[in-house]
């Protein structure tokens, strides 16, 4: 949210260059990859966990996904209808991720998250307790991009009126 400050109401729906995300396409990303990770881990945790084979259990480093190295295209379409104004798509982005901590608080209590896998389409396959670890790289990774959309807007000038 700090990092959303830096982005003036005006600007937000402005791309910082050619084939770049805007700061409100950025934040559509967050919402709708956190919402489709705790739907489809409410889903699992519906059901037994299932084994996982041995060569599933490897993955690559959350590391990855914080640094930024190997840029990446998401394999979810952004939903053009969810980019909207700054205070309403922070306001959501808020609301997503308060479900998220009350998914963890409520739907995974007395769970053994590692006993419950899903793939992931870059890094393998990851237990659930890893998904959720991937929820914040994944926002490490996005708060690092919305400082660089920043710091390429083009800088407005204000004058102060006496």
């Amino acid at each position: 949210m700090a990092a959303a400050d830096a982005i003036p109401a005006d600007q937000w729906k402005s791309c910082p260059c050619e084939g770049r995300w805007s700061a409100g396409e950025l934040a559509c990303h967050l919402i709708q990859v956190e919402t489709l990770i705790i739907q489809n881990a409410g889903k699992l945790l519906q059901n037994p966990p299932k084994p996982r084979p041995f060569s599933k259990r490897f993955h690559l480093p959350m590391a990855l996904v914080e640094s930024r190295l190997i840029p990446r295209k998401t394999p979810i379409p952004l939903d053009p209808a969810l980019v909207c104004e700054k205070d309403k798509m922070l306001a959501h982005l808020r609301e997503v991720r308060q479900q998220t901590r009350v998914f963890l608080e409520e739907k995974t209590r007395g769970k053994n998250l590692r006993k419950y896998h899903m793939p992931h389409p870059f890094l393998g396959t990851l237990n659930l307790r890893e998904w959720f670890q991937m929820i914040a790289s994944h926002q490490i990774r996005h708060t690092k991009q919305l400082k660089e959309i920043a710091a390429h807007l083009p800088k407005t000038v204000t004058t102060l009126h006496k």
